[in-house]
């Protein structure tokens, strides 16, 4: 029998192994993470930079790499794989219910039954049965089916999105997973077994439970318990929306397109989106006695910039002023810049910032007095002060956006009770199926690509490779401070997802195979065959002041 060569990058050294044998069989147990040198078990690889299980049968030489929980990759192959084991425990437990997962959660993934709450003892019974299955080490398998029996088997499971989407897509054949004899279908990869699952907790939350996986910081214990209340209740609202509009899933948005209603649904979302913003404008009116000073925090891509302008205009309708100071121009001088662990200048920190400037100026605009506001010019690395003269009137509030704007320490010195705080994000309740819930992360990045390569002039390969670091600064500066928010607001739109496909396809085909970025770049090329994309004839018709047109032009703000 012929033999192959394999080229494994974690310890460049080249295998030779027998024609069809699955690359497992010089996988190593563990791989190190080369920033801080921990061992991590084997979970997955990157063949050729595309994600593959350890399971796929070698054919042709290969470059290989070997991923664990540090990767991102490998987080999302556990991920993937512990939402089937949850799944399976639910169908042997209780198999007349319908087990979903609605969402992602700062502390893991939301879990319930379809139109009923889960009691705590049942919650329990599922902890036990996963548990149970981790034990026996149970092999996950899959194998290419018929579309339409996909269809009539997930229609036999009462999993009516998997159908949808499915019979949307319009393909001749489709890959099914199985656990124990239990049939379901994921978008990517598990691991080889449920013995790898052994980290996991499930919390009661709200009619359901939190699913909870491994740490970043420390694999062998669950991610941490944090606030979630204000977040789920944004994200509950905005399930509650999918559902009036009859859009709960991507197979009945496939539909609605196909259907010739795109217009019709992207006015109905802008609608309600222009709503959300007069209602955040009235709360701050509501308060305009004590709130002088609004905040406004986000995530990347998160649409900070037009809904500090949506919610500006909005305050003018209600006879107030608005004023503007870009939290970018309060930067320290160059020399002062604190560093990140790599040596670069760390611009996220929140030391990075002349906190002592701000609460300066921000306590003398609250006492009436007028302040001369710095430019920040960042090719010398140093604020400088040009006359620019402000001060607030009786009808005057000032709006501000940045990432830190909902933490505390950034004015320690001023009032709290003066200020306003908003989040936002794009969070998204829209699912692929009972079981796939759609990353707010992917569409944030989504969103980012398609504005960095319009504005920026950066390529798609290049947002890739710099997204780790903008969630790794997301993670430190932003979402732990989300629920110090006085209101969420949720800039995700229903039908973005077709109208990013349109724009984010082409430049995700740019990436070539030996990219370092061709991997994730074939896994949202992966996901975006999901939706069916809007036509032009259809983007034309989104308003000039719509959020997405910060990310695609032609916005009017």
């Amino acid at each position: 029998m012929e033999t192959i060569t394999l080229f494994c990058v974690n310890d460049s050294k080249e295998y030779q192994i027998k024609q069809g044998q699955p690359i497992s069989v010089v996988a190593p147990r563990t791989v190190t993470d080369a920033l801080s040198g921990k061992e991590y078990p084997v979970l997955a690889a990157l063949v050729d930079h595309q994600l593959r299980s350890l399971d796929f049968p070698v054919f042709y030489p290969h470059r290989v790499e070997f991923i664990g929980y540090n990767h991102p990759e490998g987080r999302r192959t556990y991920i993937r794989s512990l939402s089937f084991l949850a799944q399976r425990a639910a169908r042997s437990l209780f198999p007349e219910k319908v087990f979903k997962i609605n969402h992602s959660l700062p502390s893991g993934l939301y879990c319930k039954f379809r139109a009923e709450k889960i009691a705590d003892e049942n919650i329990k019974l599922m902890k036990e049965e996963m548990r149970r299955l981790v034990k026996e080490d149970l092999p996950f398998t899959h194998k290419t089916i018929l579309s339409s029996e996909a269809e009539a088997l997930f229609e036999a499971q009462n999993q009516r999105l998997k159908a949808g989407l499915q019979r949307s897509l319009g393909t001749y054949f489709c890959t099914v997973y199985y656990l124990d004899g239990v049939a379901d279908n994921f978008y990517g990869p598990l691991v080889p077994s449920t013995g790898y699952l052994k980290v996991f907790d499930l919390m009661p939350f709200h009619h359901g439970f939190c699913l909870q996986y491994p740490s970043d910081e420390d694999i062998t214990r669950p991610i941490a318990r944090q606030k979630q209340i204000k977040l789920t209740t944004t994200l509950k609202e905005y399930g509650y929306w999918c559902k009036t509009t009859g859009v709960v899933g991507v197979g009945a948005l496939n539909g609605r397109l196909m259907d010739g209603k795109a217009v019709e649904l992207i006015n109905l979302c802008e609608a309600r989106q222009e709503r959300s913003y007069a209602e955040l404008a009235d709360k701050i009116y509501a308060a305009r006695d004590r709130v002088k000073i609004v905040f406004l925090a986000g995530p990347s891509s998160s649409g900070k910039t037009s809904s500090s302008l949506r919610v500006a205009q909005q305050l003018k309708v209600l006879g107030m002023n608005p004023k503007v100071i870009e939290l970018d121009n309060y930067f320290l001088t160059r020399e002062r810049t604190p560093k990140d662990e790599f040596g670069n200048y760390d611009f996220e920190a929140l030391e990075a910032m002349d906190l002592e400037l701000l609460g300066k100026h921000l306590n003398a605009l609250l006492s009436g007095e007028e302040i001369e506001l710095p430019r920040y010019d960042f090719k010398q690395g140093q604020p400088v002060f040009e006359g620019k003269k402000m001060h607030l009137e009786e009808n005057d509030i000032l709006v501000m956006e940045g990432i830190h704007a909902l933490d505390p320490a950034m004015v320690p010195s001023v009032d709290q009770s003066r200020i306003y705080r908003i989040y936002a994000s794009a969070l998204t309740s829209l699912k692929l199926d009972e079981n796939c819930c759609i990353s707010t992360t992917d569409n944030r990045l989504l969103r980012r690509m398609v504005r960095d390569n319009r504005v920026r002039g950066i390529t798609p390969e290049d947002t890739i490779l710099r997204w780790p670091s903008v969630r790794r600064g997301e993670n430190k500066y932003i979402f732990p401070f989300q629920e110090n928010a006085d209101a969420q607001f949720n800039s995700a739109l229903l039908y973005e997802l077709p109208m990013l496909r349109y724009y984010a396809e082409p430049l995700l085909r740019r990436i070539l195979p030996n990219s370092p970025a061709y991997g994730e770049a074939v896994r949202l090329l992966k996901f975006l065959s999901y939706v069916v994309p809007l036509q032009p004839s259809e983007i034309d018709a989104i308003p000039p002041t719509s959020i997405l047109r910060e990310f695609i032009g032609g916005q009017t703000l």
